[in-house]
């Protein structure tokens, strides 16, 4: 399976005049109400609740040094991530967002730059955003597994530390595992539950196998019971599929039965080349792939987090970073495929 293609190729000059965001199996539908963790009795959000952007690094999230999401540096100290950070995720909110999902690496975390990264969580977290903390393996190896089990450990043991008491952080312990079969992924993933017992498991989102495809084998497997599930699904895997029912099939198959732990935390297309999503197919595949997205989030009450919110140089961006320093904002890229998050979220 390819990779995504389409985070290496920027159309940089195509940015539509949008609206400005000032920052200062058929699976069986969720319920809208909240389910209970069996193992404490505590009632937990449904996975609808989950209405939220991915805000990435320009170079994908993939690096072997620090990951840096679009807009922020190395060399801010904490108060300048936050301060930068509360304008990001005010354009977030205006979206209609109240969710972000953040890359972490053991070079992000366990080295300086966690001490001001913290600032761009914290700032979420203060604005009532829920945030969804991902691993992401470095660019210099790229084959779907841990780097470093010893520099992962710590890096999982230093994010829980500091943030397993705070609800509204969630822990996602790797993007996209497709180095492992689907039995070692589980047995991966179970023993990061093990490990953490301490976490609530409404907190941890265990990716599907290979890229996130599948959720079936993570749901079916009791070690990771009352655990979230991330499902990633991109229009670029079929290139050919112009039907909307073709889409929603595929979508539903990738799925199960198993819609009240789903989140679909990775999925996108083109919003800075003018395509219209809110109108006939028309022959194009994405355009019939974000429809049948938004129609099945919204159907099946999944949780869903779209790529990219804000990425500089993603021509799936939704957002583009406007103004300097700490006076930032977000300008919309593509009203359309705003619209269909509003209908995927019920806004």
């Amino acid at each position: 399976m390819p990779r995504k293609n389409h985070r290496g190729t920027a159309c940089l000059g195509a940015l539509l005049a949008g609206a400005t965001v000032f920052g200062g199996a058929l699976a069986a539908p969720a319920s809208a109400a909240s389910a209970s963790d069996s193992s404490t009795g505590k009632a937990v959000l449904p996975v609808s609740a989950f209405k939220g952007v991915n805000w990435a690094d320009p170079r994908d999230n993939y690096a072997d040094d620090a990951v840096v999401p679009s807009g922020l540096s190395t060399s801010d100290s904490y108060a300048t991530t936050y301060a930068k950070s509360r304008a990001i995720i005010g354009g977030f909110a205006k979206l209609g967002a109240n969710t972000v999902r953040l890359p972490v690496n053991p070079t992000s975390v366990n080295g300086p730059f966690w001490k001001s990264y913290r600032g761009a969580i914290d700032a979420a977290t203060d604005k009532g955003f829920k945030v969804i903390l991902g691993y992401w393996e470095a660019d210099n190896a790229k084959d779907g597994k841990i780097d470093d089990q010893a520099a992962w450990d710590r890096m999982w043991a230093r994010i829980t530390s500091s943030y397993a008491g705070d609800s509204k952080v969630y822990f996602e312990p790797m993007n996209e595992p497709f180095g492992y079969t689907s039995q070692e992924w589980r047995d991966v993933a179970a023993r990061w539950v093990r490990t953490h017992r301490f976490v609530p498991r409404d907190r941890i989102l265990v990716g599907g196998v290979k890229y996130s495809e599948d959720v079936k084998p993570v749901c079916a497997d009791s070690r990771l019971n009352g655990t979230r599930i991330a499902l990633h699904n991109y229009g670029f895997w079929h290139t050919d599929w112009t039907s909307v029912e073709q889409w929603k099939a595929d979508f539903k198959e990738r799925i199960g039965t198993c819609a009240s732990r789903t989140i679909l935390d990775e999925f996108g297309a083109s919003m800075t080349t003018g395509l219209d999503y809110n109108g006939p197919v028309g022959g194009s595949n994405e355009v019939a792939y974000i429809q049948a997205a938004t129609d099945t989030i919204r159907e099946l009450g999944l949780g869903s987090v779209y790529w990219p919110g804000l990425r500089n140089g993603d021509t799936y961006s939704l957002t583009t970073l406007q103004g300097t320093g700490t006076r930032l904002s977000l300008k919309v890229n593509n009203q359309s495929g705003l619209d269909r998050l509003h209908w995927a979220w019920k806004r």
